[in-house]
């Protein structure tokens, strides 16, 4: 295939050559016989985005699932419209906030006096905690024990579950899900690759992965991070990612077993990435990284609250960073009203991260957020929130920056790919030059997308090849 009449990133105006899955030739080309072409006509082609921190089946779980918190449903009244639908069987809800509820975790009976004819599971937007109503406990322990993480008070189950997402697929008999429509949807955002970061991934995910890629039902390229266990697998269709280990401030893992941890995973050779939303949680993963030492490719994600000392320490490190800046426009007034004062210029740093010299990379945490990269590009260059207020505006990325951040190589970070003959043939086409599309950052401009040299996402509006 030739693509004519690009603005190649780093290249300018020119004809690229497709020849398999790979770039061939850039320059001005002429058609060969028999050759499909496409006409550019001027939009930028960039190299296709890469989406550093996802959990794929979740994402596509969300599919046939009920929206239950902000910006959807913002009081007890929207969430009980939200739950009383058509239908029968099980409801899942999901991106539950307890704003919501008056800033209250309801309990079993509480879901019953909002849907009590239904069973209810319904997740926090943290993803750590679901929450049932009591047809939903009933349903669940007729088949199965119950687990450690159910909460118990006053010899009686609460409904809130706390990280037993394995104990809930095993008792509702869950099967990981089809990724099709995932792949339509990154696709039409110009992302042809994925790192997925779930914690639990293993070998039967990997598995699963695997017979989705073969089948073509995911075509991004895939990097799986998660456990242990998942180098034991045969890596086909993916690439072996880090280790992810998941901090939760509430119930911080013993500390020499968190450095053993750490030390299994660098005895298989796999850099260490941890989750980090707190400052505390930031405060450990620190703390254990200077005890086991480091590996390149160590990373924090989410850097969601970060002093300066901190970031320092970080540096100190030779840490890399994987940052999902619109949580800024999607959480943004909440954190305002619920992060103390003193942190708020700590929230989701991009410059100071940059201008301490650490690299950074970024991922979209879909389905906690929303898995639109050029959202996250916006946010990080105007820092707004939702309501138009400002976190921040010191931390503030260009729009060259900001797209970079979907650049980085997903096995070394801190490598960018380019757009340059002998490279895999991912490509994001836009409609319109750069120095128009970096002052909207709509994943609407995106007008066609290549995999491997597949052309996989082709708009409407676009002439045929």
């Amino acid at each position: 295939m030739l693509i004519r009449n690009a603005e190649v990133w780093k290249s300018g105006r020119c004809d690229v050559r497709i020849s398999r899955s790979s770039i061939a030739e850039l320059g001005h080309l002429e058609p060969r016989p028999d050759e499909p072409v496409i006409d550019a006509r001027g939009g930028a082609l960039l190299p296709g985005l890469h989406d550093h921190h996802i959990h794929l089946a979740g994402l596509a779980a969300r599919k046939a699932s009920v929206a239950c918190g902000p910006p959807e449903v913002t009081d007890i009244e929207g969430l009980r419209r939200a739950l009383n639908h058509p239908g029968s069987g099980w409801i899942r809800g999901i991106g539950f906030h307890e704003s919501v509820t008056g800033d209250r975790l309801p309990d079993a009976p509480a879901l019953d006096a909002l849907i009590a004819h239904r069973p209810l599971r319904l997740q926090h937007r943290t993803g750590r905690m679901w929450l049932l109503n009591s047809l939903a406990l009933d349903e669940l322990l007729a088949r199965v024990e119950a687990p450690p993480g159910l909460e118990r008070r006053d010899g009686r189950f609460t409904g809130r579950l706390f990280d037993e997402d394995a104990w809930l697929q095993q008792a509702l008999g869950s099967t990981p899900p089809d990724l099709g429509e995932v792949r339509r949807e990154l696709a039409a955002f110009g992302v042809t690759g994925a790192t997925d970061m779930s914690p639990r991934n293993d070998p039967v995910m990997a598995a699963h992965f695997a017979q989705q890629r073969e089948s073509g039902t995911l075509k991004q390229s895939l990097v799986l991070a998660g456990s242990l266990a998942l180098a034991e697998a045969e890596p086909a269709g993916w690439r072996l990612g880090p280790l992810k280990l998941h901090l939760h401030e509430a119930a911080l893992p013993d500390f020499d077993e968190a450095v053993a941890f750490v030390k299994a995973g660098q005895a298989q050779g796999r850099a260490l990435a941890v989750h980090c939303v707190t400052e505390v949680e930031l405060v450990f993963a620190l703390a254990l990284l200077e005890e086991s030492g480091t590996l390149p490719g160590d990373r924090i994600e989410h850097v969601s609250v970060a002093s300066p000392d901190l970031v320092a320490r970080m540096a100190a490190l030779d840490l890399q960073t994987c940052v999902q800046p619109h949580f800024i426009r999607e959480r943004g007034d909440r954190y305002l009203a619920d992060v103390e004062p003193r942190h708020h210029s700590d929230l989701y740093r991009l410059r100071s991260l940059r201008d301490a010299g650490l690299v950074m990379a970024g991922g979209s945490d879909a389905p906690y957020g929303s898995a639109d990269p050029w959202l996250a590009m916006a946010s990080a260059v105007d820092r707004r929130t939702a309501t138009g207020a400002t976190i921040g505006p010191e931390e503030t990325l260009t729009p060259e920056e900001a797209l970079e951040l979907y650049f980085a190589d997903p096995c070394d970070l801190a490598c960018q790919r380019t757009i340059a003959p002998g490279e895999t043939a991912d490509l994001c086409l836009l409609d319109r030059p750069w120095a128009e599309a970096r002052e909207r950052l709509l994943s609407e401009d995106v007008a066609g997308t290549w995999i491997s040299g597949c052309l996989v996402h082709q708009r409407v509006d676009q002439p045929p090849v």
